[in-house]
């Protein structure tokens, strides 16, 4: 009989799990077991230029340490015939995903490159993701596309997008609305080197491994649409979202290495117990009780199975955490 659900983690390893990584796999995690569901891995590596060698195994040994386990992931065999645990394994699978779309006339080729769509966009000033695609290559001519690629021009791959809202509740930040038609247009979902595109392999990826929760992290919501897209056109639909607010540097930027030791293996390794780093993540992310004490106070030390009978995606805070590595490394000690 299968788990009432499943929910992921889908890291992309080029480097150590960062703190904010860290938490979004708690989250994730403890959401999955709270519901008696099953909980899979899967290494996000598609752009090979980026990879670490060994981040993945150190990726697996981090998570472990922080008390996390797993159902189905790259390191034992998974329960789904069709999934791959890596993407870098997954090509004919996304291969045939393209096929499917290119027999229902959704995608064509784009010639474009990206300084070609900056000028030509209409928006003066482009959003998080780049320029609004404006259609320049949607409807060529067999013989102008054939001009282009005479130029030596190898194009990419796009999805047609027709305007219209795409609604969704998200677990964490209510009900939802963007018009990926307006704010991104035809989206790319193979690159013109070849690789496939991220909103292409993580719906592919998450439909083969059954998954019918994601939780990751907020600065995704705005591809959830594009991947509402893309599931109702391959015939999947849609799990459940929860996108958890960011973790900060003291600057108010997204935490990176700038910001000092952001990686959990830098914290444990600095001496700091494993329950204290996951009581101090979930301190971040949950709001407080009825009576205004902490759901989880920092200076506790807990593991995550500790937790499973009294987490709820519903207890997470919308803003973003402000953290000073520096500062928590010496509230940790």
């Amino acid at each position: 009989m299968p788990p009432a659900m499943t929910g992921r983690f889908a890291p992309s390893p080029t480097g150590d799990l960062h703190l904010g990584g860290a938490r979004t796999a708690l989250a994730a995690w403890l959401s999955a077991r709270a519901a008696g569901g099953a909980f899979v891995l899967r290494m996000e590596d598609l752009d090979r230029p980026r990879v670490v060698p060994w981040a993945a195994g150190r990726i697996l040994e981090d998570l472990a340490a922080l008390g996390l386990d797993w159902d189905e992931g790259p390191d034992r065999d998974g329960a789904h015939p069709a999934a791959f645990y890596r993407q870098s394994e997954a090509g004919p699978r996304y291969q045939e995903a393209l096929r499917h779309l290119e027999a229902q006339g959704l995608i064509y080729p784009c010639y474009c490159s990206r300084a070609e769509i900056a000028r030509a966009a209409s928006a003066p000033h482009a959003g998080e993701e780049g320029p609004r695609y404006p259609g320049t290559c949607r409807e060529l001519t067999r013989a102008q596309r054939a001009a282009r690629e005479q130029e030596g021009r190898r194009p990419s791959l796009r999805v047609r997008v027709e305007p219209g809202e795409v609604r969704f509740v998200d677990a964490v930040h209510g009900p939802c609305r963007f018009d990926p038609h307006a704010e991104t247009g035809d989206f790319v979902v193979r690159r013109a080197d070849g690789l496939f595109a991220y909103q292409l392999a993580v719906v592919v990826d998450d439909a083969a491994m059954g998954v019918t929760e994601v939780v990751r992290g907020d600065d995704l919501l705005p591809s959830t649409a594009r991947q509402i897209l893309l599931l109702a056109a391959l015939g999947h639909p849609p799990p459940r979202y929860a996108h958890l607010p960011l973790v900060l540097g003291p600057d108010g930027q997204r935490l990176s290495k700038r910001h000092g030791a952001v990686a959990a293996r830098a914290v444990l390794e600095a001496g700091v117990a494993p329950g204290r780093l996951v009581a101090l993540l979930l301190s971040t992310l949950l709001a407080p009780l009825p009576d205004g004490g902490p759901a989880i106070p920092a200076e506790a030390s807990v593991m995550p199975r500790d937790l499973v009978g009294r987490f709820s995606l519903a207890q997470v805070v919308r803003a973003p955490t402000r953290v000073d590595p520096s500062a928590l490394l010496a509230s940790l000690r």
